[in-house]
């Protein structure tokens, strides 16, 4: 009796660990009940998806049924998406219609956001609006601490996004204060920079693309964004393919399958075939094991491992710049790029080489010598990005003691860096395998 017993619950638990593997079922959830009751009432039917928390990815959607390629995961009805058209509608509408100069699709969009955030209870958009997150881990949204830790290129662009949002903020302030007719409240208090931060972070990391007709309401950048409720818990594998589209036949946005997930598996959609500094910095999330991942080398670091005596340095460097080999040099699962390697054979070439320049960029052999540098030079800038790496990772790991409150925005850092040391260490080793068959 108690061998079968003590089988059992080996069994129970196995079962337990297979099912938090898969993941845990949350569609008891009051929020969840609300939501699909809302969506129900908008004309969706009920799919095969469940929304679940997974162990890896957090928050998502299972289904409970086999998928097959060519099978619709999920088909939404117009009236469940909130679009530019859905604002106008709104009390929103006229004073958007009258404010010149136009403000654009994504401001309209963010405006109605913070709106029916602000109305809670009464907005009805409220049981979409309390499923969506508080906060989020875009850089944007990012301690200064934390952004310092990013790599260089990322760190660059990070400080373009929080610019861009605080200028958005700025020439949006007085469109906010026609608004104070509709409000009780001051328009200041509600349409602050954190709320806009929200709602900027909800559009850029959960919109859908659904081109809109030019209207002359707007400004001129296109009318491109669709917020799609539930759609959007689906989370994102560089390893899926699917299709997706608006349907004009049946008026639903619909996302067919191309590839197998088992039942009760995590169903996933691809955003695109992303590098992780792009997935974090538009998304807020880095994807392990993503066979688009690059680890970018800057021109700056380049150009260390050339002696500033060289005649030809200037010219070297005019001739990179003037046939775009400056940007996008990048160290990558299979080894450094060709775009890294032509632009350091072109820096390695001697003075009696160098009028084969033209010759380097179209990816002819110009001497062994200059082969043999142009390895070695590649080896010692992928060694030193791997201290680099190391070096953070170790300052990660103090700040994660020292910081508690910025644990989450310490683990998105340190998933980036530590899949960046893999890269690196994988080109190490096929630098070292061309090495030895050089030599």
């Amino acid at each position: 009796m108690k061998k079968s017993r003590g089988r059992t619950g080996r069994k129970r638990r196995r079962k337990h660990l297979q099912s938090f593997m898969d993941g845990v079922n949350c569609s008891h959830k009051l929020e969840y009940i609300k939501l699909k009751k809302w969506l129900k009432d908008r004309g969706f039917e009920d799919s095969n998806l469940r929304p679940a928390e997974f162990w890896d990815t957090g928050r998502g959607l299972m289904t409970t049924k086999a998928l097959q390629t060519g099978d619709l995961i999920i088909s939404l009805p117009e009236k469940c998406l909130l679009t530019t058209s859905m604002v106008l509608s709104s009390c929103l509408g006229e004073y958007i219609m009258k404010w010149k100069p136009p403000v654009s699709p994504l401001i309209a969009l963010c405006t109605f956001l913070i709106a029916e955030k602000h109305a809670g209870e009464k907005s009805l958009w409220k049981p979409y609006l309390d499923v969506l997150p508080n906060t989020y881990t875009c850089p944007v949204c990012l301690e200064h601490d934390v952004v310092s830790l990013l790599p260089e290129p990322l760190r660059r662009k990070a400080q373009e996004q929080r610019t861009m949002v605080h200028e958005l903020y700025t020439s949006s302030k007085a469109f906010f204060s026609s608004l104070q007719p509709l409000f009780s409240e001051n328009t200041g208090t509600i349409f602050n920079y954190s709320a806009l931060e929200w709602a900027w972070c909800t559009i850029n990391t959960r919109t859908i693309y659904m081109k809109h007709s030019q209207r002359e309401c707007f400004s001129l950048e296109p009318d491109v964004y669709a917020l799609a409720p539930y759609l959007d818990l689906l989370n994102h594998s560089p390893n899926v393919q699917v299709k997706a589209a608006f349907n004009e036949q049946t008026r639903s946005y619909e996302i067919w399958t191309n590839s197998v997930c088992k039942k009760y598996e995590e169903v996933f959609i691809c955003y695109g075939p992303h590098d992780n500094q792009r997935l974090l910095l538009e998304y807020g999330f880095v994807a392990m094991d993503n066979p688009h991942s690059s680890v970018y080398v800057s021109s700056d670091t380049i150009l260390k491992y050339f002696p500033p005596l060289d005649k030809q340095r200037n010219a070297k460097f005019s001739i990179l710049k003037d046939h775009d080999f400056l940007e996008n040099l990048t160290f990558g699962w299979d080894g450094p790029s060709w775009r890294l390697l032509t632009a350091l054979k072109l820096l390695s070439l001697e003075a009696d080489e160098f009028t084969c320049w033209r010759r380097v960029l179209l990816g002819d052999v110009i001497s062994t010598r200059n082969e043999q540098q142009t390895l070695n030079i590649t080896a010692k800038i992928c060694r030193v990005l791997i201290e680099e790496t190391q070096h953070v990772l170790l300052q990660i790991s103090q700040l994660k003691t020292n910081k508690a409150n910025l644990k989450k925005q310490l683990a998105l850092v340190e998933a980036l860096r530590l899949e960046d040391l893999k890269i690196l260490q994988k080109s190490a080793e096929i630098l070292c395998n061309l090495n030895m068959a050089t030599t």
